[in-house]
């Protein structure tokens, strides 16, 4: 049964502790200890901040990896072009349920996430300054912190600090999204893309980077690139935070310098020694399988050498003990359920490529391989965010990446492993709703080929009941989505290849499809007799 990660799971670290110094000593630090542990920032200016970003090849922590420096100049260029004071967000809405890497700095190191946003601030002659958050616990540990700061939204400050709550979803961690949500629309997409540099919290020149960018930020300045370079690869220095979970004894939030074997963070973890696959980057990644994990270090050049991805640091390994692809749909029906409804790529195409994996799962055959690929191939590139794209990428990953067990469910008749659910999903509430998604598609008769056996009843009696004539009665709705391999099955089994799965039509609800009344004697035309 997929199961949700706690919002701050275990934490550790492998080396010298950079972000997560005094994390041994404390559960959270507040200011007075987090000046114990790292000592006071001194303010800096905006091109020696963007110097220091570049030094240590500062990239965004979030999943799109964009050059801090380069950012920082563009809404500095912007402020100065247009004559407006920008605006500095830190974007800690972290809505994938692999992922609680920010969901930890922010509970555990608020103040040094705020370090970050505070100095790129003051570089940028900034007069506001917007946190993020998605879970209870983030709102109530970055409130505290600003609090002990002595920052609010009160009018009068020389900067005024708030924060604003998302939705803990997939899409409401877009940049447009969080934008759009601090401008008082919904945390979605809007639907046209416009640089936050030129454009973003009330119209102005808008910084917007992930909390661990931030923290990052924060200890470079405190430390010098020198020495911040020191650790890690040459070509990416530093440390990088990690979620592992998946098939792992013990899911964690791990600090690991890049360069440091994949393999060795796994075990740390107690992933199994030869995983199925180990899906890199999170539910918008890619999997590898354990020749890769054995060949690949942590570092985002390393891990795209091999077909995997960096990502926003989720690492998920799976076992051998259960279906990769059965793991894959759990994942597929959350990624469906996410779609913002707002374009047709993502409302009807992630939708469409859910069932298609179902359909390939449940003995569809290669023709529903086929329509799934088409499907997934449509998808790409036509989505008014990224959430399209990175759906599509994890479906085309688990069709390359299971060739195996995909022959086998496509040829044969699966492969014989059940689905633990090891994959982290949202809790009860949210597997209640992708349960009772609608799948778009009815179940129909042909009666002129139906005999009335009566199979289809037992197998999806939610759907079909026997009439007062023995005959099939077919509900007047469309297949739910845990009732569609019920509802596969039941076609295959139809002794006399009457029943059907057709798509319901998309503008009102599916016209009844019990059975027409018949004449006695053509009803006996037809052949009456039930086994």
């Amino acid at each position: 049964m997929n199961t949700e990660l706690p919002d701050v799971p275990e934490v550790r670290v492998v080396g010298l502790p950079q972000l997560t110094q005094g994390f041994d000593l404390v559960e959270r630090l507040d200011l007075s200890m987090h000046l114990k542990v790292h000592g006071p920032l001194e303010p800096m200016s905006g091109e020696r901040l963007a110097q220091l970003a570049d030094d240590i090849s500062l990239t965004g922590r979030g999943g799109a990896g964009f050059p801090f420096g380069k950012k920082l100049r563009a809404v500095a260029k912007s402020s100065i072009k247009r004559g407006v004071r920008p605006v500095v967000v830190v974007n800690g809405s972290e809505g994938e349920p692999a992922c609680r890497k920010d969901t930890v700095m922010l509970n555990r190191a608020p103040h040094l996430i705020l370090d970050g946003a505070l100095i790129a601030a003051e570089a940028l002659g900034a007069r506001t300054l917007v946190i993020a958050v998605t879970r209870n616990s983030t709102e109530i540990s970055i409130r505290a912190a600003l609090a002990e700061r002595g920052l609010s939204d009160r009018r009068g400050q020389q900067l005024r600090a708030r924060v604003v709550r998302t939705p803990e979803r997939m899409v409401s961690g877009e940049a447009s999204s969080v934008i759009r949500a601090i401008n008082g629309g919904p945390a979605l997409p809007p639907g046209r893309r416009e640089r936050a540099a030129e454009s973003g919290v009330g119209g102005a020149p808008t910084l917007l980077s992930n909390a661990e960018t931030y923290a990052q930020l924060a200890i470079g300045a405190r430390i010098g690139s020198r020495r911040y370079n020191h650790t890690g690869l040459d070509t990416e220095p530093g440390t990088v935070m990690l979620t592992i979970s998946g098939a792992v004894a013990r899911p964690m939030v791990v600090e690991v310098p890049t360069g440091v074997p994949l393999r060795y963070v796994l075990q740390m973890a107690g992933a199994p020694p030869l995983p199925q696959g180990v899906l890199t980057g999170g539910y918008h990644g890619n999997w590898i399988n354990s020749v890769a994990v054995n060949d690949s270090v942590i570092s985002k050049a390393s891990l795209a050498s091999v077909g995997g991805a960096l990502g926003a640091g989720a690492i998920l390994p799976i076992g051998p003990d259960t279906c990769p692809l059965g793991e894959a749909m759990a994942v597929a029906n959350w990624l469906a359920a996410e779609t913002a409804g707002q374009c047709g790529p993502c409302k009807l195409g992630l939708p469409a490529a859910a069932r298609g994996l179902s359909d390939v799962i449940n003995g569809g055959g290669p023709a529903a391989l086929e329509a799934l690929r088409e499907v997934t191939q449509a998808v790409k590139g036509r989505g008014a965010c990224k959430h399209p794209d990175g759906s599509a990428r994890f479906f085309a990953s688990t069709l390359s990446a299971f060739t195996d067990d995909l022959a086998a469910h496509v040829l044969g008749g699966g492969c014989g492993r059940e689905t633990i659910g090891v994959l982290p999903l949202p809790g009860p509430g949210y597997q209640d709703v992708v349960e009772s998604m609608p799948s778009g598609e009815k179940v129909a008769v042909d009666w002129t080929l139906c005999q009335g056996h009566g199979l289809c009843a037992d197998i999806i009696p939610e759907l079909i009941r026997l009439g007062p004539d023995g005959f099939p009665a077919v509900a007047d709705a469309t297949v739910p989505m845990h009732l569609r391999a019920n509802a596969q099955r039941a076609v295959r089994r139809c002794p006399a290849l009457a029943l059907r799965i057709e798509q319901a039509p998309a503008t009102r609800a599916p016209a009844p499809t019990s059975r027409p009344a018949l004449p006695s004697a053509s009803r006996k035309a037809l052949g009456s007799g039930r086994s």
